[in-house]
């Protein structure tokens, strides 16, 4: 090994050693999915509550018969990026069931929620714009909030009053203002106030972009967070993903023609990749068609979730994700080995991903779940609060 080699090796061991020492050092786990929430993981069987697969359409028939007609058809990748050689024919399809879906004019398939967010926030704004963030958005939300080279200011999670002020005081500085939140926080679970920051944005002159991640398949009947007290709520920039509720893998944008033109003409994360492959999308296809005529499935997930909570006396939820926190990353690891001892999976959740002082065990609720298994899931809970 070469000086070179050696001196990074050090570096990587020094940093290592510095998380293993905070209880913030991550390891993979080799961990088998199947039907019905049930994972092989470290030789042990546990039913998982720590799964974005919100409505079990990983597995579900007709999902999977989609993806395998495709590929037997068109192969298994896509031969290229999507100006090039690689835009099948399905994702014109995908893109026009997602606009449906989101009522908007039309839809841009990305190879993943993250692409979609380093590649749309870039491409509409720069070094003369200003960005205002929720402060708990998502990593890849502040990913292309920097790499547009934008001024960045974050405001206090879900505070519209906050927004409202910084609104006054910059708005004018500036050529254009881009507002960046959640659509459903995928750390808390709880909801961004969509309709009053859409009115400040149209009052000042700024765009609402939201991540609905977390929303689509599973809030208001699958439509997701833009949807208010039965109101659509016009938001212009609605991006999200394909590997939550939906089951399959991949990112979008929904929004007005004229945007997800500039989008495929200018989103580098679209342009410079490979596009995705054919049995992905007709997944994605397939499982939206039941999100959107299957509003009983749509709306298990969250009622598993205020049944545990109800369970557990804590406030309902707003949606499938139910934060149990616990503080420091010691205690909740320790919280999480002993439920896998009993048979389920709730992983903990440590910084930087959360903030300092707020470990917890994040816990999410399927419509695969059954009954049973919340209540039982929801006791062992309650044994590890009483423990407090």
């Amino acid at each position: 090994m070469g000086l070179s080699n050696a001196r990074l090796k050090e570096f990587a061991q020094a940093k290592l050693a510095d998380l293993e020492k905070l209880d913030l050092r991550r390891e993979l786990a080799d961990t088998a999915r199947f039907s019905g929430g049930k994972i092989h993981r470290s030789a042990k069987k546990l039913i998982s509550f720590s799964c974005n697969d919100y409505l079990g359409l990983t597995h579900h028939p007709d999902v999977i018969k989609a993806s395998q007609e495709a590929t037997q058809t068109f192969g298994t990748g896509s031969g290229g990026s999507r100006l090039v050689s690689g835009n099948n024919p399905l994702n014109s399809q995908l893109e026009a069931l997602l606009s449906k879906i989101k009522g908007t004019e039309d839809a841009v398939i990305f190879g993943s929620g993250y692409l979609a967010n380093v590649g749309v926030i870039p491409s509409l704004v720069g070094r003369d714009d200003l960005i205002l963030i929720d402060e708990l958005s998502h990593s890849c939300l502040f990913a292309g909030a920097k790499l547009a080279n934008a001024n960045i200011i974050p405001f206090k999670h879900r505070d519209t009053t906050e927004v409202s002020n910084l609104l006054s005081t910059h708005r004018k500085l500036f050529r254009h203002c881009l507002v960046l939140t959640d659509g459903v926080f995928s750390m808390d679970g709880d909801i961004a106030p969509i309709l009053e920051l859409h009115e400040l944005c149209e009052k000042n002159g700024a765009w609402l972009m939201t991540d609905d991640a977390h929303g689509l398949g599973v809030i208001h009947e699958g439509r997701g967070s833009s949807i208010v007290d039965g109101y659509e709520v016009p938001v212009p920039l609605q991006v999200g993903t394909l590997s939550k509720a939906v089951g399959a893998y991949g990112g979008y944008l929904c929004a007005n023609r004229e945007i997800t033109e500039l989008m495929r003409n200018r989103a580098r994360s679209l342009m410079y990749t490979t596009a995705l492959p054919p049995g992905t999308l007709a997944a994605a296809i397939a499982a939206l068609k039941i999100i959107d005529t299957n509003i009983e499935l749509t709306n298990r997930p969250l009622a598993f979730a205020r049944l545990f909570s109800d369970f557990l006396s804590l406030e309902p939820p707003e949606s499938p994700i139910v934060v149990i926190q616990l503080g420091n990353p010691e205690r909740t690891i320790k919280a999480s080995k002993w439920l896998e001892e009993q048979g389920y999976l709730a992983v903990a959740i440590r910084p930087p991903t959360v903030p300092e002082g707020t470990s917890r065990l994040r816990c999410t609720f399927s419509a695969t779940h059954t009954q049973d298994q919340v209540y039982d899931f929801a006791k062992k809970v309650q044994k590890i609060l009483e423990k407090k």
